[in-house]
């Protein structure tokens, strides 16, 4: 007896053997190692420098996004659940994926929380006073203890790197990254005392305040997150405060819009510029902050330019 042909001219045995072949693959991709995976564009930038040609790394949060607000499809969640390694900022700043993380933590995957082994900051002032500050990357001191760290993560967790590789390639990105601190150390410098005053459209300058010797006179949405919102008496303190010391510039994020900002400026009843940063998330291809050290450089010269009275 022959076989039965469909109208394609395939044999029933064949179409059922290639049907078997594609859900024997479609199970195996399931539990398929994705390799790093890193939760925001910042780190992806720092991990992806580190590790080089050695592994995979995948980046969740897109270039000009909000990371306390981004959230990740169920492919890119599986991914997560799938990694050699998963390296997230931690201390509350992905509000939207940390179900992931901690989803992928329970299913076995190693894990790092960059911002807990950094020796975190906390906040200060305001509603996330006394809070662990997730924001250290704006201290380039800091993210030299970040390289480290993921470094020696790597190193242990990811099969197959080279681990001799991924230490030489850590270590000429210190480099890079020392030279920034030293550089940034140089241009705040040159800013006289009294200018050195921020007020930014939310709480994330508190590490560079503090390695630069800047006074936060404070935040135009009074939290750590950009996803509370300030009343109509927080955005008059504010402009009282900013009126009394003098500050020619708030500082916005570039991801966020800056009407609030223009808003306390115009309330404060004095000639202020609002002045847009790459704070949280690189920009992308083309927009001049496509990599860490490009948006500190950036950050560093709108800062100065600012602040310095001309």
């Amino acid at each position: 007896m022959s076989p039965r042909r469909t109208p394609a001219g395939r044999t029933l045995p064949a179409l059922v053997a290639t049907g078997l072949a594609l859900t024997l693959a479609s199970c195996s991709s399931e539990g398929q190692d994705t390799g790093i995976v890193v939760t925001t564009n910042i780190l992806g930038d720092i991990t992806e420098q580190i590790v080089g040609d050695q592994a995979e790394v995948t980046v969740l949060m897109r270039p000009d996004t909000d990371p306390h607000s981004f959230a990740i499809s169920a492919q890119e969640a599986a991914t997560l659940e799938n990694a050699s390694l998963v390296v997230h900022n931690g201390l509350g700043l992905e509000e939207g994926v940390a179900h992931n993380v901690t989803a992928a933590e329970e299913e076995g995957v190693p894990a790092l929380e960059v911002g807990a082994g950094v020796d975190p900051l906390p906040y200060t002032s305001d509603e996330s006073e006394g809070e662990p500050d997730p924001h250290f990357w704006t201290d380039p001191e800091r993210v030299l203890t970040a390289i480290d760290l993921i470094t020696e993560n790597v190193v242990e967790e990811v099969p197959g790197v080279d681990a001799d590789t991924v230490r030489a390639n850590a270590e000429a990105y210190a480099a890079e990254v020392a030279e920034l601190d030293t550089w940034m150390g140089g241009e705040f410098a040159a800013l006289p005392e009294e200018n050195r005053k921020l007020v930014t459209n939310h709480h994330v300058f508190g590490y560079l305040a503090d390695r630069y010797g800047f006074e936060v006179i404070g935040a135009v949405i009074p939290s750590g997150t950009t996803l509370a919102s300030p009343s109509t008496s927080d955005l008059k303190e504010l402009s009282d405060a900013v009126a009394e010391a003098g500050v020619s510039a708030v500082f916005a994020d570039s991801s966020q819009p800056d009407r609030l900002a223009t808003v306390m400026a115009e309330e404060a009843g004095v000639e202020i510029d609002v002045i847009p940063l790459f704070t949280e998330s690189l920009s992308a291809e083309g927009g001049g902050a496509e990599t860490y050290l490009e948006m500190m450089r950036s950050n560093t010269e709108a800062i100065t330019t600012g602040l310095s009275g001309e």
